[in-house]
């Protein structure tokens, strides 16, 4: 039985019986596809791919994430979705059918949810303020004859006898920084200032779109993906189309793919493709057991991991191509070396480097306008997937409180996030967006899957796991998935967090350094999400009646066996 919540001012409300709202499917299985794709598929497949590649060897750099992929991220995909498939139950309750002592660990999940929807759906905004003032006949980060520009602002394209400096500032970098984000009015994170209206109006305008897709659950969030995850695909392709046909594309190719095999030899390489990976498919979110728990109980979630993961891989491989082909052509307009322009990564590739390209193309306008969309469908359809985990979670767990109350309890959480974002909505938001994009989802995701597998692997029992994936597609996971899960995956992503916790680079954004108790701050907010695992452990065992060791045999047994509804389980062949 799921716990009672605890009397309080929610308690006023009457329960209402949760065996009178079935679980909600989707509608069609290509909903289910194209919202796991659609989460997987992010604004990282564009900024950190292409710039890890090749900062880590080029072509080289694609052993290390392929053989990371095949051997830690996909076998941990189709484990979550296998797991919410079978459960059907959000991150939360899912531990009691698992391995209650590790409940803590659908809290710490929902926690970093928060986090990162408190600064990603900012980045989405900056995109929203892009895409409107992309509406116009000139660009305006298209010249130095603004009022926000300074002597600095360097405008070399389509210029002779222009000399680019350290102190040089493109148009672009000035638009970005000066008028989007107006940082020059901060003076650092102890000085954030005000809060910047015109974003204040976009991040409403985001959190507006992204209420009213989730508000009635996978009905309506399965219809809107069909744009959101698709439409980013299409723009893509007509960007690639355009920018191999620039002057200099061909530069940004071979600097892209250009192997260094002596790379392969540093241990950095590898802890950075592992990282990717895991980053990029997304397992210990939530995001997985929340959109696999609507499915049908004998859809084959085994082919949908295979599908979803080839395609965010493939996504992020092509992704290189679209940024490099413009950066190649930016090296041939400013007369430097690729690399001297492919030092952004991050937001500032997205909104300085590209955008500048794009704003000396032919038909400028019409090139921003797609781009900036696509950033937006980029962001929607992850921030659908975070906090769909957040919201399957906190439902599941309180059934008798929060059923029938979906749209209420929605509205409540996107009001969290929306207050929560405030801080990086300020002069000084962008330093805040990148001390939470740097420890709200850091070590802290990592630490919660390797545990998450640990959990499932060592105390739920491979054996018991593969019995319950048999049960829903009539076949047993071979003996490759069986060792990646048991041994090969935790091992790898033991490696990634005690690599990330003994190589912690100072941080810095633009010409700021970061004071050092800010790096304090950050170990803060990741400890608040992970302690949540500890502390659940010590209150259960604590509250477990019996000595010691009954407890702790209790406390690792799963408290109750889940079956499918008889109409599903019986005489029905897997869904191929």
């Amino acid at each position: 039985m799921a716990e009672q919540p605890c009397p309080g001012p929610l308690a006023s409300l009457a329960p209402l019986n949760p065996q009178t709202h079935p679980r909600d499917k989707w509608s069609k299985k290509m909903d289910f596809l194209l919202s796991v794709i659609g989460f997987a598929v992010d604004l990282g497949n564009v900024w950190r791919f292409p710039y890890i590649c090749y900062q880590n060897g080029g072509g080289a750099f694609l052993i290390p994430y392929t053989l990371m992929a095949v051997f830690g991220g996909v076998p941990l995909f189709y484990m979550e979705l296998a797991l919410g498939q079978f459960h059907r139950t959000g991150a939360i309750p899912i531990w009691k059918r698992i391995c209650p002592i590790f409940k803590g660990i659908g809290f710490a999940i929902c926690i970093i949810g928060l986090y990162v929807s408190f600064y990603y759906n900012t980045i989405i905004a900056w995109a929203l303020y892009y895409f409107y003032s992309s509406f116009s006949g000139t660009l305006p980060w298209a010249s130095c004859d603004n009022p926000w520009n300074t002597p600095d602002c360097t405008n070399y394209f389509g210029r002779s006898n222009i000399t680019w400096t350290n102190f040089s500032r493109s148009p672009a970098e000035e638009f970005y920084t000066r008028k989007v984000l107006e940082i020059h009015k901060s003076r650092g994170l102890y000085d954030i200032g005000g809060i910047h209206w015109q974003l204040l109006l976009c991040l409403f305008l985001i959190f507006a779109i992204v209420y009213f897709s989730l508000w009635k659950g996978v009905k309506t969030s399965g219809k809107v993906v069909w744009v959101t995850a698709t439409l980013p695909y299409v723009v893509l392709l007509i960007l690639l189309i355009r920018g191999a046909t620039l002057p200099g594309a061909w530069r940004g190719v071979v600097f892209y793919l250009r192997p260094d095999w002596g790379k392969l030899l540093s241990t950095a390489v590898w802890v950075d493709a592992a990282a990717q990976i895991f980053f990029s498919l997304g397992p210990g979110f939530g995001v997985l057991l929340a959109l696999a728990s609507y499915n049908h109980f004998h859809n084959n979630c085994y082919r949908d991991a295979l599908i979803t993961s080839a395609v965010n891989c493939l996504t992020s491989f092509l992704s290189g191509f679209v940024i490099f082909t413009v950066l190649g052509y930016m090296a041939e307009m400013r007369d430097v070396e690729v690399e001297d322009v492919a030092r952004d990564k991050g937001p500032s590739l997205l909104f300085i480097t590209y955008p500048e390209a794009i704003a000396n193309m032919v038909g400028s306008t019409f090139f921003a306008i797609i781009f900036f969309l696509m950033v937006i469908t980029l962001g929607l359809d992850s921030t659908f997937g975070g906090l769909e985990a957040v919201i399957t979670a906190v439902m599941d767990e309180y059934p008798q409180l929060l059923a029938g109350r979906r749209e209420l309890f929605v509205l409540g959480l996107i009001t969290v996030s929306f207050l929560g974002s405030l801080s990086t909505l300020t002069y000084g938001g962008a330093y805040v967006v990148k001390l939470l994009e740097e420890f709200g989802a850091g070590c802290s995701i990592l630490a919660v899957v390797l545990l998450e597998t640990i959990a499932v692997s060592w105390f739920y029992g491979i054996q018991r796991f593969s019995h319950d994936v048999k049960a829903m597609l009539g076949f047993t996971p071979g003996l490759f998935w069986k060792l990646c899960w048991v041994a090969v995956s935790p091992a790898l992503l033991a490696f990634i967090v005690i690599s990330s916790l003994l190589d912690q680079p100072s941080l810095t954004l633009f010409d700021y350094q970061y004071p050092e108790w800010s790096t304090s701050v950050g170990h803060l907010i990741g400890a608040s999400s992970f302690i949540c695992i500890p502390f659940y452990m010590v209150y259960k065992l604590v509250w477990t009646p019996g000595s010691l060791k009954q407890r702790l045999a209790v406390c690792i047994r799963p408290e109750k066996t889940t079956r499918a509804p008889r109409a599903e389980v019986v005489g029905l062949a897997p869904i191929l």
